[in-house]
């Protein structure tokens, strides 16, 4: 299609697809999916929509620990998550709930996971550990993807990230070793506009973010990041250039985080309501349920089901996280190597000693 090819990051304009209004404005990007496969992601975005709601309540309730939305952000993590192998390793950071979902975490070890239980991370999926330091983790998929290129395997990484990791030394290296070695790897900025209570526009004096994949040599795009169809456009062009051996691309989602940066964040101190009415009106949810009803695809009933079924799921969910018994103390020792070194087994031993003093 030549969308990344032909994008410059110094003067070409983010690609969409469909806007707000969920009018198409370029229909060479309309991917060619039935009616079947809309409604499918439409509720698809219904549920995650709803699973994280749920999460922000069970957090609220004392029945989870800090958790970190992706309200506004759906578009991004599901337009470029259906566009991946399920060989493919994610490499996400803490915003990730909806693409650990869409490449198979299933969705009581993610409730699990955020309630403090760490059998929540025991799962079979390429999806990496959490990281929770920002910025850290795109040396670990630019890592794996070389040892891919090595193996001459085809899989290929995408590490996930917002616009305050790219002020981070980590990334720069990251995007350095990706272009110098020319590896299969994908750069998934999501520029939700605030790295906490940092705007966008005071923690770096580029116009845009994706223009420092210039400094490492690889390509970017900037995407509609609230677009579910231009995402995946991009990421599947993104995705087929890696696998061809032409490199990594850095892809800047312009999105917005609609909630508060954790649910021990009160954006309210540092955002008007004002831009978050205005983004409100750019929710990616919105503008899909839009472009759903223009195709007629959509109607009172249909809405109804997939909501009360993404209910009952999500209750399941919820029930067999909660049923899950917390690891015992010593089990930390147990998970960080295949077999554990002799220091960790001493660690243990004595753990183990002090803890039946106490009983």
């Amino acid at each position: 299609m030549g969308l990344i090819e032909n994008f410059n990051p110094l003067k070409d304009e983010m690609i969409q697809a469909l806007n707000p209004e969920g009018e198409v404005v370029r229909s060479e990007l309309m991917p060619n999916w039935d009616d079947v496969k809309l409604r499918e992601l439409y509720a698809l975005m219904i549920f995650l929509r709803l699973a994280d709601q749920k999460l922000i309540a069970l957090q609220r309730q004392g029945r989870s620990g800090s958790y970190a939305s992706i309200e506004g952000q759906e578009a991004a993590q599901i337009g470029s998550g259906i566009m991946l192998e399920k060989t493919d390793w994610i490499f996400p950071s803490f915003r990730e709930f909806g693409i650990s979902y869409v490449h198979g975490i299933p969705l009581e070890k993610l409730y699990l996971y955020w309630m403090g239980n760490e059998w929540g991370s025991n799962y079979d999926a390429c999806v990496a550990p959490v990281s929770i330091p920002v910025g850290t983790h795109p040396l670990h998929a630019v890592g794996m993807a070389w040892a891919f290129k090595l193996q001459k395997k085809s899989n290929i990484t995408v590490s996930y990230f917002g616009d305050g990791a790219t002020s981070t030394g980590d990334v720069y290296e990251a995007l350095n070793f990706a272009g110098a070695l020319k590896v299969p790897t994908i750069f998934f900025c999501q520029n939700n506009h605030w790295a906490i209570s940092t705007p966008r526009h005071k923690q770096t004096a580029a116009p845009t973010l994706v223009q420092k994949a210039l400094a490492g040599g690889i390509a970017g795009v900037q995407v509609d990041g609230n677009d579910l169809f231009a995402v995946a456009a991009v990421t599947k062009e993104a995705a087929d250039r890696a696998r061809q051996g032409l490199g990594s691309t850095f892809i800047e989602a312009v999105t917005y985080r609609l909630g508060h940066h954790t649910t021990s964040d009160d954006s309210t101190r540092y955002r008007t309501d004002e831009e978050v009415k205005m983004w409100a009106l750019r929710d990616p949810l919105l503008r899909m349920r839009k472009f759903m009803m223009k195709k007629n695809l959509l109607d009172a009933a249909f809405e109804e089901k997939i909501i009360a079924d993404a209910e009952e799921k999500i209750r399941t969910a919820v029930e067999k996280a909660e049923s899950v018994p917390p690891p015992a103390p010593e089990e930390m020792f147990d998970y960080l190597y295949e077999t554990p070194t002799p220091e960790l087994e001493e660690q243990k031993a004595y753990l183990l000693k002090f803890l039946n003093s106490r009983t």
